[in-house]
């Protein structure tokens, strides 16, 4: 295994906005920071959802869309639909009904898997009202944001999701701080299973990553000895995230608001 500590990238900073910014960041695809392109982040809100995206969906997307029961789940799956469309639509010079998507799961073969396209590594993540698109043109990638509840049994959770170092330092936390400490170990553990490719098949147990009040890492996964970087993403104070991507090198972290590129 190698790992290395990250930095923290804003959500939606120091980013172009709308069409401008989509096409900013497709000529940026190529630009480099320590030797590999940089990866693309893209933010939205569910309440950047609006019924006439649903056009551009496939007839999978739109099954599965339509079979959410709660508006906020249809809301946060048709808007990261949508920016993995748009982006990428502008990147292939396509319209983005015509951009092709695989979704197979490698476990059951439905198409409800991780995003899979042809040329670009692609994640995507959504909690509450937030919903994030992560893109890099060769290196896998993993993203992941999560909610905090405050009201969460962080020290219960840490016996099921958490190694003994790991749950030891979350107990050093003060109790009112341990929801968000958790929910950080938990999206740098999500966003190295997302980018590998385990996801739900991994023990997070084995997947140690660094202390919250520490700079992202992967320390330690056993049986897993490949490159990764890891890096918290800023999405807000009621939130956590994180990015990881499995390179022996730290890309440049670019984030665009993709509230602009769903109202064209």
């Amino acid at each position: 295994m190698t790992a290395a500590a990250g930095g923290t990238a804003a959500a939606g900073g120091a980013a172009a906005s709308g069409g401008a910014a989509a096409r900013g960041a497709a000529a940026a695809g190529g630009a480099a920071a320590a030797g590999i392109a940089a990866v693309e982040v893209w933010w939205a809100r569910t309440a950047d959802a609006r019924p006439g995206l649903v056009g551009e969906l496939s007839a999978v997307e739109v099954e599965r869309l339509t079979a959410y029961a709660r508006d906020e789940d249809k809301n946060r799956f048709l808007v990261g639909a949508t920016i993995v469309r748009r982006v990428l639509a502008t990147k292939l010079d396509l319209s983005p009904a015509d951009v092709v998507l695989d979704r197979n799961c490698p476990d059951c073969g439905r198409q409800h898997g991780k995003v899979s396209v042809d040329g670009m590594q692609v994640s995507v993540s959504h909690s509450g009202d937030r919903i994030v698109v992560a893109f890099h043109p060769s290196a896998p990638v993993g993203v992941d944001v999560e909610l905090i509840n405050p009201a969460i049994d962080a020290d219960s959770l840490a016996s099921v999701s958490l190694s003994d170092v790991e749950a030891a330092e979350l107990a050093g936390f003060e109790p009112a701080a341990r929801a968000r400490a958790f929910t950080q170990y938990w999206t740098r553990k999500e966003a190295v299973v997302k980018a590998t490719g385990d996801g739900i098949r991994a023990d997070l147990r084995k997947v140690i990553v660094s202390a919250p009040d520490q700079p992202a890492a992967l320390r330690e996964w056993a049986g897993y000895d490949g490159p990764v970087r890891l890096v918290d993403l800023q999405a807000g104070v009621e939130y956590a995230a994180a990015l990881a991507i499995l390179s022996e090198q730290s890309p440049e972290v670019r984030s665009f608001d993709a509230g602009p590129l769903l109202r064209l």
